[in-house]
């Protein structure tokens, strides 16, 4: 028996294999650099929510063409991994990089006020 959930398995898979079709197949000269951070399924696995960090560029823009080229990335995907379904995508802006940012600013003005 596994030691975690299949969905898990599952959106581990996914995160790699969509960080590579993003980075290699998806040609838009506009997409900034962006990261997969995440992916969380759905629990009957139909639907797949990818996290993504946009280090460079406009984030709505890279959004766009990230949501317009769900087609083509599902597409690869399938190609890629053998499932009985191959989840849709939804492509999510992952908050945690800008919070864990915001708290190392916090963290420093704390320090600089003591010293």
């Amino acid at each position: 028996m596994h030691p975690y959930k299949r969905s898990q398995r599952l959106s581990i898979l996914l995160r790699e294999e969509v960080a590579d079709i993003i980075m290699r197949k998806v040609k838009d000269p506009r997409l900034g650099f962006v990261t997969v951070t995440d992916v969380g399924m759905s629990e009957d696995l139909k639907t797949a929510w990818i996290y993504v960090s946009v280090y460079e560029g406009d984030k709505d823009l890279t959004m766009e063409i990230l949501n317009s080229a769900r087609g083509l990335i599902r597409s690869e995907v399938s190609k890629r991994i053998k499932v009985k379904f191959i989840p849709a995508i939804e492509f999510r802006i992952d908050k945690s990089v800008e919070h864990g940012d915001r708290i190392d600013r916090l963290l420093k003005e704390i320090k600089e006020t003591k010293e």
